[in-house]
Formats: C-alpha cells, structure tokens, sequence
C-alpha cells in the first residue's frame, strides 16, 4: 500500500468527547482529520500524540468579494499558526465559507469569468502563504445537488482548473470522491487526471455518505487503480458510520488495503 489512511473525528465516535474521538482513531494507526480549529482545546489535541492529517484552513471569508478575500486570507494566516503547533501539513478550503449545515454563507449560482479570475489571484496568495510557512492548502470540491447547493467553483472540475492553473506546490487538491460521484461520476478517471495536483483523497459511499460497502461505490476497485497510478498520499474517510463506527472504520480500511 502507497497511501496512509485518515478518519474524520467530526463525523465519528459521535458519543465521546472530541479529544477522546481523536484517541480513538488515532489508536488503531490512522491519522486524524478536524474541522473548525477554532472551536478545538488545541493543547488538549497535541497531547493525544495523534498525526493530523488535515484541517479547516480558514475561518472566514471567499474566494471572490473583495472584503471576503481579505477576511479568508486574514483567517488562513491565523490557520497556518494552529496547523504549526498541531505539525497538521494540510489546510482545507472551500469556494465559500460554509454554514453549521453545510450550506454556503454566500451562496453563488452564477459564476462570472470575473469571478474566476478573482479567485485564481486570491488561490495564488493563499499558496504563497503556504509556501512561506512549509504548509499546503487544499481545495475541496463539493456536490451541490444533495449537500452543498450554492457552493460557487464546487465540482471536481472547478477545483482542479484552478488548483492547476495557480500550479503551486503548496496549493493542492482535496479530491473528495463521494461529493464527486454525485457532481460526475467516472471517479478513476477523475484521479488519474488530477493526480499531479492531489494533496488527499476523502472518501464515503454514495447514497449516504457512510463508509465503503455501504452504497454504490467498487472502493475495493478505486483502491487498486490508486495503488496502480502509485498514489503515495493520505486517503481520508470522511463519513457517518452506518451504526457502529468501528465497524466503519474496519470497512474502509479493508476497501483499502486488500489485496
């Protein structure tokens, strides 16, 4: 296996404490993802000695409105001195900020060509403030028909002409193949083009977003193709537990690492 794997405490263990979520998955030798750093007891986070693996990389602001910009950078900057004291090498961004729902702060369902420029300039001064602290952003592409409806520069194809376009080493893709398979399917494919520019891979099942087995999707079939391609970052599960969350967590990490 090339990649390591990843869970995410936000959307497991949903009975515990956060801390003690972050024990757990950390306990069976997955790194750990969090969201919203700044509703974390950080102290409490390093002294699990768990591996993060990625983190919500601002706390406001947009990729294109002029105050919003200046907001996302301000908030991106204050993310990388978190993701410093966490040694957390990802910082997670979106084409909006998002609500407690998932929905966007600022919907946007018309997308001007002004738009896009906008945000490759703001993408570009984001990846330079990864480049000065050794920290890589990641852009995550989102599904607007079940779950984030609005969500300007949304799909895997948005994130990746981007992501490609800026070409920075510390600005990357966060593909995420559960929102992929709603927005467009043909998931290998999408990897195989994109794999220069991945920073991770999130994954859930498709209807559901629970963990591998659970829906539509051949993991097992993706995991190989990753192997093949020689995928070498982290695979992240990024889903609900169907009931028990160790359970799921068996399930994803035998998707991923059968032979």
């Amino acid at each position: 296996m090339t990649y390591a794997l990843a869970a995410s405490a936000e959307m497991l263990h949903l009975d515990l404490p956060f801390v003690d979520r972050v024990r757990r998955i950390a306990d069976r030798g997955l790194q750990v993802e969090i969201w919203n750093w700044s509703t974390k007891n950080i102290d409490e986070l390093r002294a699990t000695g768990a591996r993060f693996s990625s983190m919500t990389g601002y706390l406001s602001g947009s990729l294109t409105d002029p105050d919003g910009i200046d907001e996302l950078l301000r908030t991106a900057a204050e993310s990388l001195r978190v993701a410093d004291r966490l040694d957390c090498p990802r910082l997670n961004l979106h084409g909006t900020g998002l609500d407690s729902e998932g929905l966007p702060v600022h919907p946007e369902h018309t997308v001007t060509p002004d738009m896009w420029l906008r945000a490759a300039d703001t993408l570009r001064r984001v990846a330079e403030l990864g480049e000065r602290a050794g920290r890589v952003f990641t852009l995550e592409n989102l599904n607007t028909a079940v779950d984030h409806p609005g969500t300007p520069f949304a799909t895997a194809a948005d994130t990746f002409a981007l992501v490609s376009a800026v070409d920075s080493a510390a600005l990357r893709l966060n593909l995420d193949l559960y929102h992929a398979q709603i927005g467009e399917g043909n998931l290998i494919e999408t990897v195989r083009r994109s794999l220069p520019w991945i920073g991770e891979i999130q994954v859930a099942d498709v209807p559901g977003r629970c963990e591998p087995g659970t829906g539509e999707i051949a993991y097992p079939v993706v995991a190989s193709a990753l192997r093949e391609m020689g995928y070498d970052g982290v695979v992240g599960l990024e889903g609900w537990a169907r009931a028990d969350p160790d359970e799921a967590l068996d399930a994803f990490e035998a998707a991923f690492t059968a032979p």
